[in-house]
């Protein structure tokens, strides 16, 4: 008898403990999309954007990863020259390539600034898989823009990733000889203004090492500036 009882008591401890487990469950977060498809949302804002507010085609756009997206001041520094930014964090370019015709297709831009490829080699991808993607970029651009011209600004050296210097100076190296061979391709070289006599990175990050302060977009603007205003002059496709 008393094991008996003890068997009945065990079933409804179980059948109890059954509806709390799966209403644990129930409430746990849903798994995260993953390739191109997490950065959906913000995708889906650029175009809520563009409904609101369509954007004149031959604008400058700048294009890429949060290095972009987090330039807050990209208009002011490049006034007047009329600019879009799409940048999206912590995107590569596998993911630039797959939003293109959300990113940068159907501005008909008069140029494209391209700033990606640091996150993809801190994801483990080969620096020879990074430039192919990049290839592929291009192929995408000469399809759907012809021959309007693209400006590769180089991987940055930074605190937080300083271990992938070597790696990011060789996918540099590759693009850079990719733009000497062609004509609607020119590589924008960030990287010596962003370090130090001693070669490390100076001190323009904010806490996370990785992405910058204001004085760090004051010098990528002393870079990329004059090199858009020529970008702007250019025939618009």
């Amino acid at each position: 008898m008393l094991n008996r009882l003890a068997a009945i008591s065990a079933a409804l401890l179980v059948a109890g403990a059954a509806p709390a487990a799966m209403a644990q469950q129930s409430s746990a977060a849903p798994p995260q999309p993953a390739g191109p498809e997490r950065l959906a949302p913000e995708i889906e804002a650029f175009a809520a954007q563009d409904r609101a507010t369509p954007p004149e085609r031959c604008k400058v756009v700048f294009t890429g990863s949060s290095s972009v997206r987090f330039w807050s001041t990209l208009a002011q520094d490049m006034a007047p020259i009329p600019v879009i930014n799409r940048g999206f964090g912590g995107s590569q370019i596998s993911d630039v390539n797959f939003y293109f015709d959300q990113v940068v297709g159907p501005y008909h831009p008069r140029a494209v600034f391209f700033y990606a490829g640091e996150n993809d080699l801190h994801a483990g991808k080969a620096g020879a898989d990074v430039v192919a993607d990049f290839e592929r970029f291009m192929a995408l651009k000469t399809a759907k823009l012809g021959a309007t011209p693209v400006y590769f600004i180089s991987l940055k050296p930074s605190k937080a990733r300083w271990a992938q210097k070597a790696d990011q100076d060789a996918v540099n190296a590759k693009i850079r000889a990719m733009a000497s061979a062609r004509a609607d391709l020119d590589y924008v070289d960030v990287v010596p203004t962003m370090l130090q006599a001693d070669g490390t990175p100076k001190d323009i990050f904010i806490a996370d090492g990785l992405h910058m302060t204001p004085s760090g977009y004051a010098l990528w603007t002393a870079v990329v500036r004059p090199v858009a205003e020529t970008a702007a002059k250019a025939p618009c496709a």
